[in-house]
């Protein structure tokens, strides 16, 4: 951890900052597996909404 002291003696703490990185493009395996989660969440959704509509 990070400290500070001011002239007044009041303690400052700072956390400690995390190495930045560049995210990467997925690859095109990655990007199929987004689309059938993608497609499966819709249908959950629209199951959800049809179900609560045929409810009422």
């Amino acid at each position: 951890m990070y400290t500070t002291i001011n002239e007044d003696g009041v303690l400052n703490n700072y956390a400690t900052e995390p190495k930045i990185y560049y995210a990467e493009y997925p690859a095109i395996w990655e990007q199929r597996k987004y689309v059938l989660q993608g497609v499966f969440a819709s249908l959950i959704v629209t199951t959800l909404v049809l179900v609560g509509i045929s409810v009422s």
